[in-house]
This record gives structure tokens, C-alpha cells and sequence, in this order.
């Protein structure tokens, strides 16, 4: 998959993106991510991407006219042009709280484009006319950041957990929490006795069958006490 991430501040990409099992995604080349400085395409002489809102308020507004050069330099071009495979398009999306919050379901869906284009955001938001050009506006929750820069982050790790190869074993996103709108079942590691707190007695049984009952039935009591909302889902 390829991800370009249109920001102001490419720097902040550096720290998260190249560690952990994102940077060895991208070693392997099953991730390929670049950043997009929206600054470069300002025609402004002190680069600002930014102005006053019309009708005057508080704050300013990221200007149309960079935003779209960025997006355009990403290889977008026509919003409704008709690709054979629809995945093989180039997916805009708008890191903003005003967005559908960000799930599983989600993350497993935008996981089969072969190309995401993240729009960061700052100050009150872009220019509304940008929004012309972009396919899905997300969220991470009801809050509001200084920028789209975290939670865009959080995105890409997301989805890039969902592509095969990215995580060595596959069975581990499969028994993640929300992947089946479940949440996961309890983990324990040695030593066997911690505190005098044992590790369930099943779990050193070693009968695989009991064993996958119970974590079932843990799962789905998890669930039920701390997400009820899901487990509705599950059941669906």
C-alpha cells in the first residue's frame, strides 16, 4: 500500500513511522509512505498556507489553493474518475473531528486500497471548497487536537495492522479487540504464580479445545461488561 500524508509539519512523521513494525513494513516494502509538505505549493514569499475567515471569527482557515496542489502532486485527479477496480484508486481522506469515528470495520475496509491520501488539517479546518476533492472525512473521537497530525498516526497504524504481511502472525489481528466487534480475551505470561495470582487453570492445562472455549467465553463476558454496544454487534 502507499500512503501519502499531506501536512505542515512533515517532521512530526519521522519518530512513529520509522519504528516498531511500521518500520519494518516499510523495509519490506509492503508500506510506502510519504510526506507531502502543503508549504511547498504556497505562493505566498513567507510560505503561509493559511488566511482570515470570511465573515470574520476567531482563528484562520488552511487556503484552498495549497491544499489542492498537495493533493493534486499526490496523483489525484479527477474525484468521480472511473477506475476498473475501485481500490486501485486514490482514496482522500480528512483527518476531523467533524468525521465518521474511526473503527475496525473501518480500518479493515480502507486496508484494501492500494493508495490513501491523509490530509492533515489545522487551525479552524481547510477551506470548504477542498472537501470537493476528498472521498471520507475521519475522526479518532470526540475531542478536538491542535492538528491532524496525530490522529492521522493513528490511522495508518490502524489499517497497516489489517495488510497481510505487516504483522508476522496474522491469528494476532484476528484476536484483537473489535475485529469481531469483541473485545479480547485476557493474557497471561509467565511467571505462573505473580503476587499470589495464579494464571487460570486452563491456560496450563495445555487442552487446546477448553482453552479456545474459555477465551470465547471470556471475550464475549469482557464485552458484555465493558461494551455492551458491541456485543450487539457481534451478534448481528
Amino acid at each position: 500500500m502507499k500512503i501519502d500524508v499531506l501536512t505542515i509539519f512533515p517532521a512530526m512523521f519521522e519518530g512513529p513511522l520509522t519504528e516498531s513494525i511500521i518500520k519494518k513494513a516499510r523495509q519490506k516494502e509492503i508500506l510506502k509512505i510519504n510526506t507531502i509538505d502543503i508549504r511547498s505549493f504556497s505562493k505566498d514569499k513567507h510560505k503561509k498556507v493559511d488566511d482570515k475567515p470570511f465573515g470574520g471569527s476567531a482563528g484562520m482557515v488552511m487556503k484552498a489553493e495549497p491544499v489542492y496542489e498537495a493533493i493534486k502532486s499526490a496523483g489525484v485527479k479527477k474525484r468521480n474518475k472511473e477506475y476498473k477496480n475501485p481500490h486501485s484508486k486514490p482514496y482522500v481522506i480528512y483527518m476531523s473531528p467533524q468525521g465518521r469515528t474511526l473503527n475496525g470495520d473501518i480500518a479493515k475496509t480502507l486496508s484494501k486500497f492500494e493508495h490513501l491520501v491523509i490530509l492533515c488539517g489545522h487551525y479552524e479546518g481547510i477551506d470548504e471548497r477542498i472537501m470537493n476533492f476528498v472521498d471520507d472525512e475521519i475522526s479518532i473521537g470526540d475531542y478536538v487536537l491542535t492538528g491532524g497530525e496525530l490522529p492521522a498516526m493513528v490511522l495508518i497504524d490502524c489499517v497497516a495492522r489489517m495488510i497481510p504481511g505487516v504483522v508476522k502472525e496474522e491469528d494476532s489481528v484476528k484476536n484483537d479487540s473489535f475485529y469481531y466487534n469483541l473485545l479480547d480475551y485476557p493474557h497471561y505470561t509467565r511467571p505462573a504464580v505473580f503476587k499470589g495470582i495464579k494464571v487460570p487453570d486452563v491456560l496450563l492445562s495445555g487442552d487446546h479445545k477448553k482453552i479456545e472455549e474459555w477465551r470465547k467465553k471470556e471475550s464475549a463476558e469482557r464485552t458484555k461488561k465493558r461494551r455492551p454496544d458491541l456485543l450487539k454487534k457481534a451478534r448481528a
